[in-house]
Formats: C-alpha cells, sequence, structure tokens
C-alpha cells in the first residue's frame, strides 16, 4: 500500500499540472471503488478551477472552489499525468481532465477512492479523527508519551495507528523501530519519554529519506511520470528475512503482529 511518502510525492507529482488549472471534463469509466464515484461529479466540478492540492495522512485533497475531492490511492492505486487523448488500460478507472492532459486514477483491486465533500474538509468523517502529521514540527516524543500511558499494545502497532499519528505504515514503522533500537513487541505503554523521543527523530528521519528517495516501489506504486522510487534499497530490516543485519550481521527475523509481518534484528532492537 502507497504510505505517506508515496502519496505526498503523487500530491507533488500532480500540482504543477492541475492547480490554476480547470477542469475541462471528468471521465469515471468505473464508479464502483471502495465507495461508489458519486454520480454527478462530472457536473458539479467540470469547469471548475483548482484552487490548491493538499494532503492529509494518505489522503490528496483537491480544492475545486465549491468543494473539495477527496482521493485515495487504496491498496494498488497511482494517479497519473497523461495526454488526454491518451488510450486507457483496463484498471484505469477514473480521468480528471484539463484540456490536454488528464489526472488518471489506475486502480487495479479498486481500494482506492474519489469522494466530493462541500463542508470544511477537515471535518469529512474520514479526516476528523485524524492523529497528528509525523513530520509536523510540533509532533514530538512528548505526543507519544501521552498517547501511550496504559497501552498494552506493541509499539510497532501503536505508531501505525492512525489516530495517535498518521501515515506510519508497515514499512516505515519497521524502519524507524530498528533505526531507534526499540524491539517492535515492546508494549507502548512501557517506553520512556526518552525513548520516544529518539523514536520520533527516527520516524522524521527515515520518512524524510524517503521522499528524497522518491519513495518505496514495491509493487504498483509509481510516480505521476511513471517513474518508480527506490527507498527500498536502502531498507535495514523490511523484507529482510534471513539476510544479516547491516549493523551487526544477525539474521533479521520475522513475525507476525496485527496481520502485518514484522521484520527486526533482535540484537539492535531491544
Amino acid at each position: 500500500m502507497p504510505e505517506l511518502p508515496e502519496v505526498e510525492i503523487t500530491r507533488r507529482g500532480i500540482e504543477p499540472s492541475i492547480a490554476g488549472q480547470v477542469i475541462t471534463s471528468v471521465i469515471v469509466r468505473n464508479p464502483r471503488l471502495r465507495w461508489p464515484v458519486p454520480r454527478h461529479l462530472a457536473e458539479t466540478i467540470s469547469g471548475r478551477t483548482v484552487q490548491q492540492v493538499l494532503r492529509r495522512a494518505k489522503y490528496i485533497l483537491i480544492d475545486c472552489g465549491n468543494g473539495w475531492l477527496i482521493l485515495h490511492l487504496g491498496m494498488s492505486g497511482s494517479l497519473r499525468v497523461v495526454p488526454a487523448n491518451k488510450p486507457p488500460e483496463t484498471h484505469d478507472h477514473v480521468d480528471l481532465v484539463f484540456g490536454r492532459h488528464a489526472v488518471r486514477l489506475r486502480d487495479p483491486r479498486r481500494f482506492g477512492a474519489v469522494l466530493w465533500t462541500t463542508g470544511d474538509v477537515h471535518k469529512h468523517a474520514l479526516l476528523a479523527s485524524l492523529g497528528p502529521e509525523p513530520l509536523d514540527p510540533d509532533f514530538d516524543g512528548d505526543v507519544l508519551y501521552r498517547a501511550s500511558r496504559g497501552r498494552r499494545v506493541s509499539v510497532k502497532q501503536f505508531i501505525m495507528d492512525h489516530h495517535v499519528v498518521v501515515g506510519v505504515g508497515n514499512i516505515y514503522a519497521n524502519e524507524s523501530l530498528f533505526r531507534a533500537g526499540i524491539n517492535p513487541r515492546t508494549a507502548a505503554g512501557r517506553i520512556t519519554t526518552a525513548r520516544y523521543t529518539r523514536l520520533v527523530a527516527e520516524i522524521k528521519a527515515t520518512l524524510t529519506a524517503a521522499l528524497a528517495a522518491g519513495g518505496s516501489s514495491l509493487r504498483d506504486f509509481v510516480h505521476s511520470d511513471g517513474a518508480t522510487g527506490y527507498f527500498q534499497q536502502q531498507y535495514f530490516v523490511y523484507g529482510r528475512t534471513g539476510d544479516p543485519c547491516r549493523v551487526c550481521k544477525t539474521p533479521i527475523r520475522t513475525i507476525r503482529q496485527g496481520q502485518r509481518s514484522t521484520f527486526y534484528c533482535v540484537r539492535c532492537q531491544h
């Protein structure tokens, strides 16, 4: 699933092509995504000018002046800037057309979303209860420490909870915990302020490095121009079961937590 760096890279990729541009039409080839694409979307936004393109957690928010498009890439989706007359492929479900070019949603598994709201977008049901952004200056170790008191859930599952902090998905949770030297099985409530301060610093460093590397391309994710990211070449633990730790040479182990694979080094993480 595209995580925060991949979604932010997508936002940055499409923004120059659509900000300040008029939506000339909308083509919906398959409305059956995670939630149905609004039936009258084309009539609602055609002729509107895109004011800005934002990101909140893993959602891309497009300000159309009279409301907001809320886009989610789901498990396998991507947004690409293509010539408007380029023939669609099997999984190309929605086009936002801007004259000669279009932003095309490709989503093989159809777990993504194209939604519409006319209210305060940040109060939308999907966004209202989200936690802080991990790269915001106000997000620090104290935030995690306070939220973790009395919590028995593992620290890995804790930082993947989007009510606690958004955008730290499985890949970057694994990598951040390794960098911080924290065993992913440790109960969230047992971790000290000092260790959370270190963990937050490593979450920020990991996400920043991923952004610089163009994100991780592990299955379907590509940039808006079709290019791939290469942060996966820098992984310390994710997907490296049995390989030697890059720091101490101990074989990387794998366990299951919350139906997700967890990768860690028993020597470096304690």
